[in-house]
């Protein structure tokens, strides 16, 4: 072919790779050898030419690229440039073939990914790309995450979601956190933000895609989005222009109308493009609507319409990025023209890169003879063509390498990507009534909570979390009248509204609804938690009988744990309402609540701890019971105020045929010591005067007046430094001669003689805890005057404490300490309040009562004593014990009430006798003074806690705000071996907790 050399002005739109866009002033290349028949288009057709501003090159390097590679192309390839092509992987074989095709036989621009997994999909990037001659764009609309199209992948909330969010940071950091996830599969465009202004409640298509109804919060927020994401490289993408926010039909099915004058839209509409724009928006969806205003010819799409992208898009707001047109498959386009005709008439309108044509071949058979017609010139091809090049550039695909396939998974769910997500669903949650500030509800032990569902979705995170902060039933009926009937009991009534986590699905109440909340509202104290789009509750004519109303969003299960922990105040709100609810409530509204001091629920990041070394936990305690040291165990860690690992391991027994809950109790052997008898000894030290620390055993007990353990002081005998003996087996004494429990003091029924009940179907004589005081008053005590632990000490006490408060310690315990604390769940005795199948069994007895040893106290002593020692007697479960815990963490204070003081805490948490060698506080253990103790050596001497014979062991450390609760049931089927504490599993897992300590 003849060739001649003209000079040639190329207009490209570009900019930095840092997101700036600055573009500079056109320059001319020359000297460019050019085929003949490009040189009969230019002399027959004027540049086309938008304006002298929008430059295309960013610098030299990238010039040389573009133009290197422009040149090197046939028109097919250039004009295949402008095709992103619909791709899927998990489709079979044929799919593929036909998307090899498209790549390498008519030299496709770009994929749009739709739905699959990340796996397959980073292999068919790679496959693609192999194949293509110009590397390829990739895309995906992936306005919450990977997960909108991918499984396994990460998924943020909705926009409509995020909208409540008042911290732009937040949404800055999603932003960037979804470009990483983006950048690790290879993907270069995610189509968001979405920054329609949904004014019409009813809009089928956008709706919750949309950050609300005001343009100026939906402006902000998608500002933060669309930086996170360029900040990392990845270009956003802003739609759907000129605004599909106020349409009533979806653009998928027919062609939405919008009909506001120019004056409306400019003012509205248009508001957060120009905002992006200035910020330097990499590129721009434009949507199939009917704008009338905008566009003269009657029912023209916006897609395909050059008023409205060239003159208004790129003249009038000056955008010099790329444009996108949204899906030309449709029906709002593909109704309008055939496959092919829609392409044609969209790069017509100034389109730069086709979105999901139908028909790639027959699109460029109408673009080319149109380029031949001289309808489209050499001028506006390069225009596009060269600025997707420059975007190529500027994507690193003029040195693309292959994507990593190796630990895609594990770079997909990085630890940094929960916590935020955390944060953000944290951050949504909306409180719009509030009357007489009832939440956080405060008083658990003045509280009778009911909960009730509506909605058709699980409710499973949010009444699970809600019982880890109080008792809260259940209640339902199938009947109102019934249902209003069994509220009546109860003084608060929780009411979910949990509807399908998805955002096109319909969230509506139903008219049976509405009829039974009107009538719970108006007979009940109620507080309305909604996990729905906000639109979702307009059809309530009125609020007047609601004392709560809270906005959740989403019945995602993150959502469902901020709700319950705002109703207890573990956190607080900070949401505002993104739309309007009728005139009840404007778009902006949101209550602020004050956080109370309970112990809440976070990722470990969010308090400086590394999730991945907590992973280790999980090895050690499966490892655990692998080698039978124990059938079972819960585990968890909370750090400043914060559950980040609560996990359950194992099964009841080790039959495997019961699984270890959460909820599921454990005998927690002498950890009772520190969640009943210490914090009663604390207060009553700190109210009474005339008790302290210096305190004789004789003015405690009078009875031990007469004995040699008279002048025992309080100090000592809580610090295990009292001469007392460790035990004794007070139950041999008890047992026939063939060491079985004799009738002379046990009998198979209740009796008013026989009440103190030992096991099932065993009842011990009433008087026989005199005999063990007197056993303990009259055992030797030890020559010397150091550290021997005793549980004479406890039992002793135990003794004291019900003669001086005039009540068993059981309900001592539980009407100072477990009723406020929220620690429902922990009890003596726990057979009279729980199903023996929530009850974990600690032993196969074949030494005193002969039988399975559940729900029953382990411990001889207490057993004998009716479940209740001092020393032991004590069901719960980590979260409960943790509850305690983090009150003494809070030096006394917990959920809004002080038990007592920082000096009195302080007081009991000093270790007086160390110098002697005795590591023990008032009645804390405290660590190691050398090598050996209860802990891992790793910890403050300020850190306390207790281990408990049964295998359990809680551990609080103020300094660095942990908390660490073990329970097991290592003493099953036999306590003969203790092979967890010879293996130190307790000790380990605390050593990985302070490993993963940030520093």
């Amino acid at each position: 072919m003849q060739k001649i050399t003209v000079p040639i002005l190329f207009l490209l739109v570009m900019g930095t790779m840092a997101m700036t866009f600055d573009f500079r002033i056109a320059q001319t290349i020359s000297n460019e050898e050019i085929p003949i028949s490009f040189e009969k288009k230019i002399k027959n057709k004027p540049l086309e030419v938008l304006s002298q501003d929008f430059d295309p090159i960013s610098n030299e390097k990238e010039r040389k690229w573009v133009d290197s590679v422009y040149f090197s192309m046939t028109l097919e390839q250039k004009i295949g440039q402008l095709f992103m092509v619909a791709a899927y992987s998990n489709k079979d074989s044929s799919h593929v073939k036909k998307v090899e095709t498209l790549v390498k036989e008519h030299y496709v621009g770009g994929l749009i990914f739709f739905q699959g997994g990340p796996v397959r999909q980073v292999k068919l990037t790679n496959h693609f790309q192999s194949l293509a001659k110009t590397p390829l764009f990739i895309g995906i609309d992936a306005e919450w995450g990977m997960s909108m199209r991918l499984d396994s992948t990460f998924r943020y909330p909705w926009n409509m979601s995020l909208g409540a969010i008042t911290e732009m940071k937040l949404l800055e950091e999603m932003g960037s956190q979804m470009a990483k996830q983006s950048k690790r599969l290879g993907v270069h465009f995610t189509f968001a933000p979405v920054i329609d202004i949904n004014t019409n409640p009813k809009n089928p298509i956008i709706g919750n895609r949309s950050f609300g109804e005001e343009k100026e919060n939906v402006t902000a927020r998608a500002l933060a989005y669309m930086k996170g994401l360029q900040s990392q490289g990845v270009f956003a993408t802003a739609k759907h222009f000129p605004g599909h926010g106020d349409t009533s039909k979806d653009s998928h099915y027919t062609l939405p109308t919008v009909s506001f004058d120019k004056e409306r839209i400019n003012d509205v509409e248009l508001y957060p493009y120009k905002k992006l724009i200035k910020a330097g928006l990499a590129s721009v969806m434009v949507a199939h609507l009917n704008v009338p205003s905008l566009e003269e010819r009657a029912g023209y799409p916006s897609s395909i319409s050059y008023s409205i992208v060239t003159d208004m898009l790129q003249k009038e707001l000056k955008f010099k990025g790329l444009i996108f047109t949204d899906a030309l498959n449709m029906k709002g386009a593909s109704n309008f023209k055939k496959p092919g005709d829609i392409d044609l008439e969209a790069f017509k309108a100034g389109n730069d890169i086709l979105l999901f044509p139908e028909d790639v071949p027959t699109a460029v058979e109408k673009i080319i003879a149109a380029y031949e017609l001289g309808e489209i010139t050499e001028e506006r091809l390069s225009f596009s063509v060269k600025k997707i090049l420059s975007y190529k550039y500027r994507a690193h695909l003029n040195q693309f390498k292959l994507i990593e396939e190796k630990h895609l998974y594990e770079d997909l769910h990085d630890p940094s990507y929960e916590a935020l997500n955390t944060q953000l669903f944290n951050q949504m949650q909306t409180l719009i009534k509030n009357e007489d500030h009832i939440i956080p509800i405060k008083s658990l032990d003045k509280e009778k909570l009911a909960y009730v569902k509506f909605g058709d979705d699980t409710s499973n995170a949010f009444l699970e979390t809600l019982n880890y902060f109080a008792d809260v039933e259940e209640v339902s009926d199938t009947t109102l009248d019934g249902l209003i009937q069994k509220l009546n009991s109860y003084t608060k009534v929780i009411v979910g509204f949990h509807k399908a986590d998805g955002a096109w699905k319909n969230h509506d109440l139903t008219d049976k609804e509405q009829v039974w909340l009107y009538e719970i509202a108006r007979t009940n104290q109620i507080i309305f938690t909604s996990f729905a789009k906000p639109y979702a509750l307009l059809p309530i004519s009125t609020y007047e009988n609601f004392e709560s109303v809270l906005i959740a969003y989403q019945n995602h299960p993150k959502a469902q744990r901020a709700a319950a922990e705002v109703i207890f105040g573990s956190i607080e709100t900070k949401g505002v309402l993104p739309v309007s609810l009728n005139e009840d409530f404007e778009a902006g509204v949101g209550l602020k609540t004050k956080k109370m001091d309970r112990l809440g629920f976070s990722s470990p990041e969010l308090v400086q701890m590394d999730s991945k070394i907590l992973e280790g936990i999980d090895v050690i305690a499966q490892n655990a019971i692998a080698q039978k040291m124990t059938p079972g165990m819960q585990i968890l860690v909370a750090r400043k105020g914060k559950v980040v690992y609560h996990k359950s391991f194992g099964y009841h027994t080790y039959d495997s045929l019961q699984r270890v809950k959460n909820s599921d109790l454990y005998d927690v052997a002498s950890l009772t010591k520190i969640t009943a008898t210490l914090p009663i000894i604390m207060t009553l030290y700190e109210r009474d005067a005339n008790f302290n620390l210096q305190t004789k055993l004789k003015d405690m007990l009078p009875i031990f007046a007469s004995t040699d353990k008279k002048n025992i002081t309080l100090k000592e005998l809580l610090s295990h430094q009292a001469r007392l003996q460790p035990w004794s087996p007070f139950y041999k004494a008890t047992l026939d001669k063939n060491n079985r429990p004799s009738p002379k003091y046990y009998q198979s029924f209740y009796s008013e003689k026989f009440s103190k009940q030992v096991a099932e179907r065993m009842y011990l004589r009433n008087d026989y805890q005199d005999s063990v005081i007197l056993k303990i008053m009259e055992s030797k005590l030890l020559p010397k005057k150091e550290y021997k632990y005793s549980d004479f000490a406890f039992i002793i006490l135990k003794e004291f404490l019900e003669i001086k408060i005039g009540k068993t310690l059981d309900i001592i315990s539980d009407e100072q300490f477990y009723q406020s604390l929220g620690a429902h769940r922990t009890s003596f005795n726990p057979l009279r309040k729980f199903d023996m199948s929530e009850i974990v069994p600690t032993e196969e007895d074949d030494y005193f009562r002969h039988q399975r040893i559940q729900g029953y106290v382990h411990d001889m002593a207490a057993a004998m004593d009716g479940g209740v020692g001092g020393h032991a007697g004590v069901f719960s479960n980590a979260m409960d014990v943790a509850k305690v815990m983090q009150m003494y963490v809070q030096k006394g204070h917990y959920g809004g009430k002080r038990y007592f003081s920082e000096n009195t805490f302080e007081d009991f948490n000093t270790c007086y006798f160390c110098k002697e060698g005795n590591r023990r506080g008032i009645g804390f253990d405290k660590p190691q003074l050398g090598n050996s103790g209860p802990t891992c050596g790793c910890v403050p001497m300020t850190s306390f806690g207790h281990t408990g014979f049964t295998g359990t062991m809680a551990w609080a450390d103020p300094e660095n705000e942990i908390v660490y609760v073990f329970l097991s049931n290592r003493t099953y089927p036999n306590a003969s071996e203790n092979r967890l504490s010879k293996a130190n599993v307790r000790e380990n897992i605390q050593k990985i907790i302070y490993d993963a300590i940030i520093k």
